[in-house]
Parts: structure tokens; sequence; C-alpha cells
């Protein structure tokens, strides 16, 4: 018997033409005819996107292997802080790199020069504390200027850096340190969130205090006082102080590592992602021009953390080697005001903004009349990526945040996939209700479990069909998980994502396959029913979850966070549930409301489903380590 084919219960049919403003900077007019022009020949593209790179060997080849063992520009020599820093002191050395922001009022300004001259001094710091090519390097720091030195002086000496999020717990810290074999950890003391001192050195303790593997501890230190250091920990500041700010980089093979990023798995271990100093750093680079046409005349924004790949691709390597000016900012983006994103963006006239469906649906939560109260005119565009983007939380963004003027492009990718992969391009009339197209010579399609194509418009598993530069090259000391992403289908990559194609070609990414329910014989995607919910004026989040039901098999439960001015009660509840009746028809509709002050969310600002599930079966909560306090 075929199993029942997920259903997509939500679909408006709108089409939003794109803000005459966006047409007027945005280099790609046509996504796709630029799609199929690229698929001609799309090793040609890919040849293009690794010549923005500097190379000490140029590559001899642009690709080897297939899909499941790609390995990318043979025979090419570089390193990627090269690319990010080195070449620009020719002609920009002065152009400001990163304006870092603290929730607190406290700013600091960094140029390209001054970053390389840091840069080099912590690589020499590393080198003659023995940290070798190959090393691995843990560095588990808030998001700021010092965070991303860390990184940045590993790869320059050749060594393998693995960010761990500043947030996770111990347990979860330990488990990263200790598979990626970490010799070094280099961590912070405190970072700050709602106007309070985070203590992380105690969570650090902890994970390193029995660790086989760690024989340094580099701390960054700005409690007053400073916390007494043992014999293993050095101080950040005096680790680097004699050290010279000239270093030549290593360089490395294109395939060698560039970096480690654990992600959970659904077997609850993580992965350890792994990325090249080639393939990903030319990938990165080319996609985030590409497809945000940002320039280093932009003033910056994305709202991630260097914990996360969005950070990685997006704040460091791919922004840097194309000098843009980033805004990085250390804090909660609601503190010390609930508007307190709308005034970075007042005040340092941010253009371009690349954030999360989150931020969006918790601004949704305090209505436009706060986003009225500033000037956001210097927005062009906004892009989001993380999950699916409600077209609800699309609305707000276009309309209340953008004015109209601002593009906002919603996009799909995944720590494995390095960069953007599907999504929309600002020049393109916009769907909210669906995802987009591939973003370059990407080869999507859905399948059923058997690897068959499922019917337009029904749902199934998301796949890529052809290899990209930015893929992940290999998961850090476990092949055969490598291996398990390409074999659930043979001859594809499979996300894991559940999604739709409708006849014009366009992708609806639905959610994680394990959020799917089923609902007397119907699969639905939760995030059908959640954007539904979101769609009523009083509602500001949502979570849905499956519960048992012996007749039905599964019936819909809701979690809502109510937006302000707006009352729990049941006429409410009832007006939610004939709201959804209408929109996505009966099978869609939740038997079950609850309303909730907040969501069980990962620190990335995801719906943690899996907790929700949790607790109204009244059973052990497992692994919390990233969940949000």
């Amino acid at each position: 018997m075929t199993e029942a084919l997920i259903e997509n219960l939500l679909s408006t049919g709108e089409r939003i033409p794109p803000p005459p403003e966006a047409l007027r900077w945005a280099s790609i007019a046509d996504q796709d005819a630029w799609n199929a022009e690229l698929a001609r020949d799309p090793l040609a593209f890919w040849r293009a996107c690794g010549e923005r790179l500097s190379w000490e060997t140029p590559p001899q080849t642009t690709l080897e292997g297939g899909l499941a063992n790609a390995s990318w520009y043979v025979g090419g020599r570089l390193n990627a802080t090269v690319s990010c820093l080195d070449r620009h002191m020719v002609t920009s050395p002065d152009a400001l790199a990163y304006l870092y922001l603290r929730e607190d009022g406290v700013e600091q300004r960094m140029t390209y020069r001054a970053l390389l001259a840091a840069v080099n001094r912590y690589a020499n710091a590393l080198k003659a504390d023995g940290v070798k090519t190959g090393d691995t390097v843990c560095i588990y720091m808030p998001l700021s200027l010092e965070g991303i030195i860390a990184m940045l002086a590993c790869a320059r000496i050749g060594a393998v850096h693995s960010v761990v999020y500043a947030g996770l717990g111990a347990t979860a810290l330990r488990d990263r340190i200790d598979d990626a074999g970490a010799q070094v950890v280099i961590g912070a003391d405190i970072t700050y969130r709602r106007g309070r001192e985070i203590d992380l050195k105690k969570i650090l303790d902890d994970a390193v205090k029995n660790s086989p593997c760690v024989r340094r501890v580099i701390l960054w230190r700005r409690r007053k006082p400073a916390d007494p250091l043992t014999e293993r920990e050095r101080d950040w500041d005096d680790y680097a102080h004699r050290q010279s700010d000239v270093c030549e980089p290593t360089i490395v093979a294109a395939n060698d590592p560039l970096f480690i990023l654990y992600t959970s798995g659904t077997t609850g271990k993580p992965k350890g992602v792994v990325m090249t100093h080639g393939g990903y750093t030319a990938g990165a680079t080319a996609m985030l021009q590409m497809t945000t046409d940002l320039t280093p005349d932009d003033m910056y924004w994305c709202t991630s953390d260097i914990g996360w790949i969005v950070g990685h691709s997006l704040i460091v390597y791919g922004a840097l080697a194309n000098r843009f000016q980033s805004i990085i900012r250390e804090g909660s983006p609601d503190w010390p005001s609930p508007a307190a994103a709308y005034e970075v963006i007042a005040k340092h006239r941010v253009t371009k903004l690349y954030t999360a469906p989150t931020l969006a649906r918790m601004l949704m939560r305090f209505g436009p009349e706060l986003a009225e109260q500033h000037d956001l005119s210097s927005l062009q565009a906004v892009f989001c990526a993380g999950e699916p983007l409600n077209p609800e939380a699309w609305r707000f963004l276009f309309e209340a945040v953008g004015h109209r003027r601002a593009a906002v492009c919603n996009q799909w990718w995944q720590t494995e996939t390095g960069a953007m992969m599907l999504g929309f391009l600002p020049s393109m009339p916009i769907r909210p209700d669906r995802s987009g197209k591939a973003l370059g010579p990407i080869e999507f399609d859905v399948l059923d479990r058997a690897g068959k194509p499922v019917p337009r418009g029904a749902g199934g598993l998301l796949v890529i069909r052809n290899p990209w530069p930015h893929m992940f090259s290999g998961v850090w000391g476990d092949p055969d998980r490598y291996a398990q992403y390409f074999n659930q289908i043979p001859g594809c990559y499979t996300a894991g994502d559940v999604a739709t194609i409708d006849t014009e070609g366009f992708i609806t990414v639905l959610g994680r396959a394990d959020d799917v329910l089923n609902v007397a014989g119907h699969r639905i995607a939760t995030a059908d029913v959640e954007s539904a919910l979101v769609s009523h004026p009083s509602c500001g989040e949502a979570g849905v979850i499956g519960k048992p039901d012996s007749i039905k098999g599964e019936v819909i439960k809701a979690f809502v966070v109510l937006r302000q001015g707006h009352a729990p009660g049941e006429e409410l509840k009832i007006a939610l549930v004939e709201h959804v009746r209408f929109h996505l028809g009966p099978i869609g509709t939740p038997a079950e409301i609850e309303f909730v002050p907040k969501l069980p969310k990962t620190r990335s600002g995801k719906i943690m489903r899996r907790l929700l599930k949790a607790q109204e079966a009244g059973l052990e909560l497992g692994d919390t380590t990233t969940l949000e306090e």
C-alpha cells in the first residue's frame, strides 16, 4: 500500500509584484531565465564562482566525483582568510568591516586593516602555543569581534574551528568538544542578554573539567572583578599581547577542512558538518552577493549568530570575502525595548537586513504601530531564512517594516548546504505562500519515500539531485552518517524537509519530515496549520502538534501566543478554530487550543514541537540543551 501523500492545505494564490525601487538595484532581472541559462552549463557557473577567490595555486578541475563524493576545485591551493582580509588591504584597508553593538549601548567599529592585524596576532599566538594545521579548536563565545577574530585566526594557520553557540549547556558543549577532539577551547566568561550578565564560565568549566583532549583554555574576561585563571587557562588579551600583527597564511588544499559546525540530528547525537576552504568559501561568497545584491556601500545587518551556519556564511566568510560592512549585535533583539531592532535600523540606516521568521513574528506581536514610530526608510530589502516564513509574517515585513518599498525575500537553506539554495530574488514577483525556486543551477525535486515523484501540489521529501560547491564535505569522524544523506533515496541528497512543487515550479517547504501530522488518514504539515492561525489578527505565534486519538489516529492541538491587546478566552478559541476551518477546511482544524505566554524554541528561534508533545503526554523532555532560556 502506497503511503498517503502530504496534503498542501494553504494556498492563497497571491502574487505581489516587486517594489519598483528593487528593480533599480537588482542585477538579475528574471530568476527563471537566469536558472535556465545556468542549467545549460552548471560547471561553468561554479567555475566562475571559484574565480571570485584569491588562490595561490588555481584549481585544475572544477569538480571531481558526484553528489555523494564531490571534490571541488581540485588542485587548487589557498587559505580562506586571504580572500576575506589580505586582498582588501590593497584597495580598501580602512573600509569598515564590522560595527559591533551591544544591547546596553556599547559600540565598536573595526576596519579591515585592524581586523587583519588582530587575526594575525591571535594566529601567531595559537602557533606559539603548539596549534598546528589540521588541529581542532573549539570556540564558545558570544556574537562579538573577539569571536570572529578567533574563527579567522584558526583558519589563518589551517586549524579547524568548531564554533558552539554561546548559550548551549555544558553537556552539549562537552559532547562537541569531545567529538571534535579539540585541544584548545577559546571561551568567554559572560555574555549579555536582557540586561543581565549570563555566566558562560560555569558552563565552560563543567564542559572541560574532565576532558581527555583539552590542554588549553583561552578566556575572554569582561566580568568585574575578573575570575582567577587556572594553570591551563590564559587571558584573551594577554595571550596575543606580544605577538606580531604579521602572519603569513598557511596555504592548504581546496578540500581541506575549514570548520566543523554541529547540527542536531534526529537521533539526538550532534553531527559535525565539515566545510572546506575552497568550495564552501567560493559558494558562500558568490551566493550571498548574487541573491541579495549586497554591495560594499550597503549597511548590512544579519541578525544571526556565529554559532549557526548563517553566521559563518553571511556574517564572517561570505560577508568578508565580498568586503561588506556588517552590523553585529550582542544581546536580545527586543531589549532594552521591544523596538530595539527598529532603533538599530533607523540609527545606522540599515539598507539590507537578513533575519529569521522568528524575529518577524516577534515584531508582529507588537503591531505595526511600533514600526511606524521609527524611520525605516533606508531599508531596501529584508531576507528571511531558518524556517518556513508564514504568509502573514511576510506581509507584516512587507507592509509595516518595508512600507512596500523594500523587497522581502524568503530563502531556504541548511547547515549542510552552506548557503542559500532556493528562494525569491528581489526582482521577482512574490508568492507569500511559497518558498520560491532554485537559486542557481540546483536541481530540486519532491519524492515519496520510495524515490518516486509525487503529483504536483502534493507533499513529499525535498531532495537535491546535483552537487554544489558549498555543500558539506563530510560528517566529522562519521562517514557512515554522511552516507545516510545520500542513501535514503539513491542518487539524491535528502534534506529531511517535506515540501511541495506546484505546476509553475514554485517550491513550498512545509517543515521537517518529523513534523507531519496524520489526521484521519490525511497527512498535514504543521506549517500549514500554524500559518493559518497566525493569519488571524489576534495570533502572534503558534505551535502545532498531533495528539493520539482512538478514532482519527491523531488530532491537532495548537499552542497560541497572542499579540498585544488581545486576551485569552473561550470566544477567542472558537474564533480561531473557525478561522482555521475557513482557510484549511475541516481536516486542518485544531481540536484543541491552549493559550501560552511563549513557545519553547531553540536558541536559533525554531519551535521545539518535540517538547510540546512531551509536555502534553507527560513524558521526559529529553535533551533540552538547545532550548532558549
